[in-house]
């Protein structure tokens, strides 16, 4: 054995020696941090796939605005409306096509996103009755007795689709005859539809 390979098992040892010595003292030897924390995680309301329900669906397609964390974010879908529906059948079927599809859980992906949805099924929509303007939905339920967050997704849905005048705005109604109303979906309501009640204005019977 050459004298280089004498010295390099010589200072091994003696490596050797100082770290049992070390450790003999109670001193402990020093090693790496080997854990970088937990794998990175999607990010909070970004879909990292494509709905494929929604590209296989035939149908028109709209977008409907479910809660995601404190605000609202739109989400593609598709509504069935026969061919050589008028104008106004065809605005009471995206209406209601609309309304199903918030009422609807949201798929797999949405949910593993944070998506969730505060509006309620079995609703129903009807055109304008009597002397209502010819752009009036009326709800089963009246706008009045929706919780904040399921109005401003139902207003901010059916005010940005075909079943309004495509203004931004919708006018809504309860069963019967009461009261209407002109809702407007605005950047404050979509941020903070808890605690934002779509505006609002009074509308009259022509």
């Amino acid at each position: 054995m050459n004298i280089r390979k004498l010295r390099a098992l010589g200072a091994l040892g003696t490596a050797a020696l100082a770290l049992t010595g070390l450790t003999g003292c109670g001193i402990r030897a020093t090693q790496v941090p080997t854990d970088f924390g937990p794998a990175p995680s999607r990010v909070p309301c970004s879909l990292s796939e494509p709905d494929l329900t929604t590209q296989t669906s035939h149908g028109v397609p709209v977008q409907a605005f479910l809660l995601c964390g404190s605000s609202l974010v739109a989400v593609d879908r598709t509504v069935r409306v026969p061919d050589g529906s008028a104008d106004a059948e065809r605005r009471v079927i995206v209406a209601q096509g609309l309304l199903d599809q918030l009422a609807q859980s949201p798929s797999t992906s949405e949910r593993a996103a944070g998506y969730t949805t505060d509006v309620r099924g079995g609703m129903t929509v009807a055109g304008p009755q009597g002397h209502d303007p010819e752009d009036t939905l009326r709800l089963s339920t009246a706008p009045g007795d929706l919780t904040s967050y399921a109005l401003a997704q139902i207003v901010c849905t059916l005010s940005d689709s075909a079943a309004a005048e495509g203004d931004g705005s919708v006018v809504l109604g309860g069963p019967g005859t009461g009261p209407l109303r002109r809702y407007a979906c605005t950047d404050d309501v979509r941020s903070a539809p808890g605690t934002t009640t779509p505006p609002s204005t009074e509308v009259t019977a022509d």
